[in-house]
């Protein structure tokens, strides 16, 4: 842990180094493909006048100058499996992006799906020792949390408070300079596995970089997908993905739950490759072009040109009925939504105020799969895109995009994480031990 929060306040510095410089790119790691943003922010004044880090430091205006894509290579389930061919995409996706922006880039805020999250809850109260909450009040009952075993192989990657309690007086979101007793908070953290955050870290400084945050792309495409409302009165953001298909609901304006599916778009092209029986880059073709999930009486006529590079002309010159597409497509696109219906009730969605859920990711695109997820998942569903943000290009204004603009809005605007404060590092190795007395003392 202690490691963790000094890597964190490490990359918090610089991000703020490169906010001063003037730019930073975005980098959103996907199964299907590589998107890079270079972003030149326009306040970098209005940063602090003093040396803090963080969200504390204010807010920044920013503008897009240069925007790429490149197919993903040697990720899955949003995972890197192949160091040399995610170093190679990268690198072409970011000279991309650096040549259209005309600059070079040395820092970058990169987000990654998969990996296995795990949300936890976590609370603590302290006695202020004055009678003005400080940011030192605010680290100290971060620090008394209580931090669950979330067992070996696994590192938090976003630790954020969501609610302060001021002398019961709940729902503060910056208690700073209040006055009162008793400080409550109540905190959402998230794990992942450490491998995929360390392949991640060593690819990216493989690649001449510097790594100036990293965030999970179920948070950054809620920011982005969902509208300020949804945010303040609960909402589920599902991003379909390549590889992986991210949860993450919202409460109050802060993450208080994410997950992920291990199923996306690539499982439905893999699915029509092997049911027409064609390569999967033709699979893909006629999933974008021809692809749905509700079928009608003139389906059955509505005859596909399934194509090949066999050279047989007989064979190269087959065709599909549509209903027999929308047949393969329709089960591995309800599989999908009912892991995410059972994802949200084991998060105790349904007793949100509100329970809209918003699709977005490229595979959200697919024709009819908002009226499908509307039977699965329930009434309040609706297709979402990306905020519109300065400078960005058309071609990155779709849903598939949903993570790469919320990554922009992570970078310029981020919320107060843990290591945001100045958290005695003593404290560490104490809380074993703290957690040892308490289980001797309630069990004896």
């Amino acid at each position: 842990m202690t490691d963790l929060y000094q890597s964190q306040r490490a990359m918090r510095q610089m991000r703020r180094q490169a906010m001063q410089r003037g730019v930073i790119a975005i980098l959103d790691i996907g199964s299907s493909k590589i998107a890079c943003l270079v972003l030149r922010f326009d306040g970098t004044g209005k940063l602090s006048e003093d040396s803090s880090i963080g969200s504390l430091a204010g807010q920044s205006g920013f503008r897009v100058i240069g925007a790429a894509t490149t197919r993903s290579r040697g990720v899955q389930f949003g995972e890197i499996t192949a160091m040399q061919e995610t170093e190679r995409a990268i690198r072409t996706a970011l000279q991309a992006a650096q040549k259209m922006a005309e600059i070079r880039v040395d820092h970058v805020i990169a987000c990654f799906s998969g990996a296995n999250p795990r949300s936890y809850g976590l609370d603590a109260t302290v006695e202020l020792e004055g009678q003005v909450v400080t940011e030192a009040e605010i680290a100290r009952v971060l620090s008394s949390c209580e931090v669950p075993e979330y067992g070996a192989g696994r590192e938090v990657l976003h630790a954020q408070p969501v609610n302060f309690a001021l002398d019961h007086r709940s729902g503060l979101i910056d208690p700073r300079g209040q006055l009162g007793h008793n400080l409550a908070v109540d905190m959402h953290m998230l794990t992942v596995d450490a491998t995929a955050i360390q392949n991640l870290v060593h690819c990216i400084k493989r690649c001449d970089l510097e790594l100036a945050g990293i965030a999970s792309s179920a948070y950054v495409s809620g920011i982005s997908a969902l509208v300020e409302d949804e945010q303040e009165l609960g909402a589920a953001c599902i991003d379909m993905g390549g590889g992986t298909t991210s949860i993450s609901i919202f409460l109050k304006k802060h993450m208080i739950y994410a997950d992920c599916v291990r199923m996306g778009g690539d499982h439905i092209t893999s699915d029509i490759s092997m049911g027409l029986g064609v390569p999967t880059a033709n699979a893909e073709r006629i999933k974008t072009f021809c692809g749905g999930v509700h079928a009608t009486g003139a389906d059955d006529r509505d005859m596909i040109d399934i194509g090949g590079d066999t050279g047989d002309w007989e064979h190269d010159r087959r065709t599909a009925s549509r209903a027999e597409l929308i047949g393969i497509m329709r089960p591995r696109v309800e599989e999908i939504l009912e892991e995410v219906r059972a994802r949200l009730d084991a998060a105790g969605f349904e007793y949100l105020p509100s329970q809209q859920i918003v699709l977005t990711g490229g595979t959200s695109q697919i024709m009819g799969l908002d009226g499908l997820a509307t039977r699965i998942l329930g009434q309040q569903v609706r297709l979402g895109r990306p905020l519109r943000v300065h400078g960005l290009p058309q071609s990155a204004t779709g849903p598939g995009f949903a993570g790469s603009v919320g990554l922009s809005l992570f970078a310029a605007n981020p919320q107060d994480e843990w290591w945001d404060f100045e958290v005695p590092v003593d404290r560490y190795p104490a809380r074993s031990f703290r957690r040892a007395v308490k289980w001797f003392r309630d069990n004896w």
